[in-house]
């Protein structure tokens, strides 16, 4: 918890807002595929044959909130990848997912998210979404402090991972991590577990991005900064929101379609120890 006491006596909170996005994200492979357009207002990544792209953010964060408009590849995305997440360095590394999974024309993205804390994940939860999310952009927000982390489509609420670390469950909030968010091609598995394959004749694909916004405390030379009057944004739970939780609870009995704390088969023992606290 050194980290922690550190954030709140010493350093600085931090919100950043804005259109130009050169300010933000710095795209950061794929060789010309990512683009950022229309004064900056505007980020374009790309696929094609010989490759995907990607983008990252300039800073990281030790806790942050971190949002998005994006809007996705449209038409056959079979064997296509977008993602937006958070993650730390090396082998031990902690992560929190969106990952959008591509599908043939006419048929839903599935939404994957993921929690990895100390380089293990297996935390999946998919869901379908309730709109068209190649007809417009749509909001994609990662709440992470020291209590849970929440996931957001379009400002509802839809999977709570929460901080179980004194019950034995790891959770994300010794590592800094920073925004990645690429395209990419993993047709082996993204859509029907392989069985759907990318159909290059419909390249480039491309997925766009705008309006990002960043809120929480900035990693700096080994230290995350959080001043004594953002500590209850640090602290902040939902588990009184009612409003936020009956939302939640929307969302996952109408458009969740995997949950690994329902998945016996993959658990025959036993599902894992959040899975029994992890509760609406």
């Amino acid at each position: 918890m050194k980290l922690l006491f550190i954030c709140a006596v010493f350093c600085s909170f931090h919100v950043s807002l804005g259109n130009d996005l050169f300010k933000f994200i710095d795209i950061s492979w794929g060789d010309g595929r990512g683009q950022m357009l229309n004064n900056n207002e505007l980020l374009m990544l790309g696929l094609d044959k010989g490759s995907g792209s990607g983008f990252q953010s300039k800073n990281e964060y030790l806790f942050a909130k971190v949002q998005m408009h994006i809007k996705l590849v449209p038409g056959n995305s079979a064997g296509t990848v977008t993602t937006f997440f958070l993650t730390s360095k090396g082998e031990y590394h902690d992560e929190i997912d969106f990952e959008f999974l591509g599908n043939t024309s006419g048929n839903p993205y599935i939404l994957h998210t993921n929690v990895f804390s100390q380089g293990v994940g297996n935390r999946e939860m998919q869901f379908y979404l309730w709109f068209d999310p190649t007809a417009d952009f749509h909001t994609y927000t990662i709440f992470w402090n020291t209590q849970h982390i929440v996931f957001y489509v379009d400002e509802i609420p839809i999977r709570e991972f929460k901080n179980f670390e004194d019950k034995g469950v790891p959770f994300p909030q010794y590592q800094a991590m920073r925004l990645h968010s690429s395209l990419w091609e993993a047709d082996d598995w993204a859509t029907r577990g392989g069985l759907e394959k990318i159909d290059w004749s419909e390249a480039p694909f491309r997925a766009y991005y705008k309006n990002f916004s960043e809120d929480g405390c900035f990693w700096f030379n080994g230290y995350s900064s959080c001043t004594p009057n953002s500590n209850s944004w640090l602290w902040a739970n939902f588990d009184y929101e009612y409003a936020k939780k009956s939302q939640m609870k929307w969302a996952q009995d109408n458009y969740m379609i995997y949950n690994y704390c329902q998945d016996t088969k993959r658990f025959p023992q036993g599902f894992p120890l959040e899975c029994y606290l992890n509760t609406y």
